[in-house]
């Protein structure tokens, strides 16, 4: 059995007439994860950011690439990670720092973190999830109360949440939710079903979208805390995916659960409201990861081709693999300049959902591209498991479906911009 390497080619490989395709190349190259972000000519971060980048790279090579392939093995990320992570200020960061956080509230250190994930090879949405999606609910919507009960032991990498949104017949479309919440003298008794939860298994907590309301309309949606361990709220399978393996993904079930009042997670019936304005920061974090991804494909590539040779020569110096390397390298250099004026945007407080929409949209198409045809000119490799490029490919594909599908983010810029 051929030893597993994601950093990059096998070593001495098969020669000429290999059946899968032209002649190994003879030494390993990284991934180029020691790139730095200045690749693509970037201005925007300050000596503090480049601390910090230095900060999370050191951590990554410490405390996550060595237990990458037992968290894919398990189909999730060690417990401990988290209190780890949050012992370095990884976790929580944007948390005042009453609450146990820094006060930190510059989106660029959460890319940061989304993007050295990439170039370590791992998910980004270790971090994107619980940085970038639950505690923005938290902070922007949450009572005294439940910040007190909430935030720090988050910050502090002791509570894991989760965002249950997506039913088993219901995706992108939230305005179909049959997840329902009953109001009563204690709370609200919540009954339905959630699937594809990232984190659903080992999240303490979830903010679960429900009806609230005896007919659907856009005020009929309210988010609700659910809590481990309330009775009736058990957890499905561990879904078996075919890529993010390191990552899990669950099934949600909800039977007659009590959720008291103080649950209710922002306004009673504003759900569409909180999740507009939420979800733009989702999608410019998935657009950070997704160009990241491709910058780190890029290298791992023009590595390899140069190497890598087909009828006597590298498969780099053939034009048609010149041009294709040559046009994906500057489609990902214009997509980095969006990218990063969006992040500026977000620190601004203006980045609206149409133009996060339209982000998210057009840098996870192109990543798919990008991954693809790097996996076509690995050939034969390009399908092994035992090379970098296989796990990035298969990783690549849920960007277009999570976080809103393609399609949707199309017709919410489609819309907006006819008025």
């Amino acid at each position: 059995m051929t030893e597993q390497r994601v950093s990059g080619p096998e070593e001495g490989g098969p020669g000429n007439g290999s059946p899968l395709g032209g002649e190994a190349p003879t030494t390993t190259k990284d991934s180029g994860r020691e790139s730095d972000a200045g690749w693509m000519g970037r201005a925007i971060f300050e000596p503090e950011h480049d601390a910090f980048r230095e900060s999370v790279r050191r951590f990554f090579a410490s405390e996550v690439v060595p237990y990458r392939e037992a968290w894919e093995a398990a189909g999730q990320p060690d417990r401990a990670f988290w209190t780890k992570a949050a012992e370095h200020g990884f976790v929580g960061f944007q948390a005042p720092v009453e609450l146990g956080g820094l006060g930190i509230e510059d989106f660029r250190f959460n890319a940061i973190l989304n993007e050295e994930a990439m170039y370590a090879g791992v998910s980004s949405d270790l971090f994107q999830l619980e940085n970038d999606c639950v505690l923005p609910y938290l902070l922007d919507l949450g009572t005294p109360e439940q910040l007190q009960r909430f935030v720090p032991r988050f910050a502090a990498g002791e509570l894991l949440g989760a965002l249950g949104m997506s039913e088993p017949g219901t995706g992108s479309d939230l305005r179909g939710i049959r997840t329902r919440a009953v109001q009563v003298e204690d709370g609200w008794v919540l009954n339905g079903a959630k699937t594809f939860i990232t984190s659903g298994i080992q999240a303490d907590f979830v903010i679960v979208v429900a009806q609230t309301a005896s007919e659907p309309g856009p005020n009929s949606l309210s988010l609700l805390l659910v809590e481990d361990g309330m009775d009736g709220f058990t957890r499905g399978r561990k879904l078996d995916k075919i890529g993010h393996r390191d990552q899990d993904t669950a099934e949600l079930f909800f039977d007659d659960v009590l959720v008291p009042h103080e649950n209710l997670l922002g306004r009673l019936g504003g759900a569409l409201d909180h999740l507009r304005q939420e979800l733009a920061r989702e999608r410019l974090a998935v657009a950070v990861g997704a160009v990241a991804a491709s910058e780190a494909t890029l290298r791992l590539t023009i590595d390899y081709v140069k190497e890598r040779k087909a009828f006597g020569r590298p498969v780099g110096e053939f034009q048609a693999n010149r041009f294709a390397l040559a046009q994906l390298w500057t489609e990902v250099a214009g997509a980095r300049c969006y990218v990063d004026a969006s992040m500026m945007a977000e620190n601004r407080g203006a980045l609206s959902s149409t133009e996060a929409a339209g982000l998210k949209a057009l840098t996870t198409e192109l990543h798919w591209r990008v991954v693809d045809r790097c996996l076509q000119l690995h050939g034969g490799y390009g399908y092994m498991e035992e090379y970098a490029i296989a796990r990035m490919w298969r990783d690549a594909r849920v960007l277009r479906i999570y976080g809103g599908t393609t399609e949707i983010m199309w017709d919410i810029v489609g819309r907006a911009i006819q008025g």
